[in-house]
């Protein structure tokens, strides 16, 4: 069952938010999907966030149970960073991914909607005699995302501080503010109602509102993919490039799937990748579409789409896993029985590092 808190969901309706059904917790937009999507990339922007699913983790044994579990190490959540991190099955398949943040004596991940029951019964089965609660909290805060090149300025004239590196948190007046990696300064914040409203309210002078998919487009452009229902169990997290946006730690104990993940790293050759795709027309890709190439003649799928959205220039940008070969070559990327619309292969804006040339005997 999605979940939100039904106070924030009206207090946005008042201010223009449109929603698909009564039951759906996703904004639509807020009456002009086309003007927000320009506006997304030009200006400063304010974002909801009540259609990402949040976990909540807490008692004296959490930190020990969550580093057990996930890709990265949750000893560096002391309240004052976040961090990408991921869950996966023994095999190094992602279950999840998510942003994990600490605040109080609670560990929060937040991940996609369609995914939060399954992963929270996946933790449990590993509770045993933990003492460590785990709970759907995706209504006991509400959060919602700043994104502009004004958008630090914005929030030094509300609350006279501001994140200036990236995954930092501050906390202001009951709010936490987590700086996120994108190609304007863009934050997430979190917080309990009566100051959220009053926040949003504050900024909402100069910034505008916009719907949920601008925010998706905002991760694509920063190269940051999501897990969702559809694309569960299809990667190991070098494939979403997890490695470059600290989403796994190296050095830490074992976790789930960490062998194969650890394998991959210090002995083998990474094969396929996270690229940022544009789709100039056509109908928008949907998670674990499969991709192929012009050069190949076998026909066989040589990438997968991880997430899409609409592009205000037109069509729709996408990341998706591609076979490194047929990347590099850019030689007609393609969704099934649309062979005549290529996509534009694009690198993400951290960049790939350069792999040493084997020398000739």
């Amino acid at each position: 069952m999605k979940r939100m808190k039904p106070e924030w969901k009206s207090f946005l309706i008042d201010n223009g938010a449109e929603y698909a059904s009564e039951d759906e917790i996703e904004v639509q937009s807020f009456g002009n999907a086309e003007r927000e999507r320009r506006v997304t990339l030009s200006g400063t922007v304010l974002c909801d966030l009540s259609h990402l699913g949040m976990i909540e983790a807490y008692g004296d044994d959490a930190q020990t149970f969550l580093q057990g579990q996930t890709t990265n190490n949750i000893i560096h959540l002391n309240g004052a960073r976040s961090q990408l991190n991921a869950l996966c099955n023994p095999k190094g398949r992602m279950l999840a991914s998510f942003r994990a943040f600490k605040r109080g004596n609670t560990y929060y991940f937040v991940l996609s909607q369609d995914l939060l029951e399954d992963t929270l019964k996946r933790l449990q089965m590993y509770i045993m005699m933990s003492k460590v609660s785990l709970e759907d909290g995706s209504d006991s805060l509400v959060r919602f995302g700043l994104s502009g090149p004004q958008a630090d300025d914005e929030l030094k004239a509300v609350l006279n501080i501001c994140p200036d590196l990236m995954d930092q948190i501050i906390e202001k007046d009951g709010i936490s503010i987590l700086r996120t990696a994108s190609p304007f300064p863009r934050f997430e914040l979190y917080g309990e109602l009566e100051p959220m409203q009053r926040l949003w309210e504050k900024l909402n002078v100069r910034c505008a509102p916009v719907g949920a998919e601008n925010w998706r487009l905002l991760d694509i452009l920063a190269g940051v993919p999501m897990i969702v229902r559809a694309t569960q169990e299809a990667f190991i997290p070098q494939m979403v490039n997890f490695q470059l946006i600290n989403g796994i730690s190296f050095h830490k104990g074992c976790y789930t799937g960490q062998e194969i993940v650890a394998r991959t790293h210090y002995l083998g050759k990474q094969k396929r990748r996270l690229y940022r795709l544009q789709f100039k027309n056509g109908e928008q890709p949907s998670p674990a579409d499969k991709l192929y190439s012009a050069s190949d003649d076998k026909g066989q799928p040589v990438g997968t789409i991880v997430t899409a959205a609409p592009h205000p220039d037109g069509g729709f940008a996408a990341l998706a896993v591609l076979k490194i070969e047929f990347a590099e070559k850019d030689s007609g990327i393609f969704l099934e029985n649309h062979k005549s619309s290529l996509a534009e292969i694009h690198i993400p804006p951290y960049g790939f590092p350069v792999e040493p040339k084997k020398e000739e005997n």
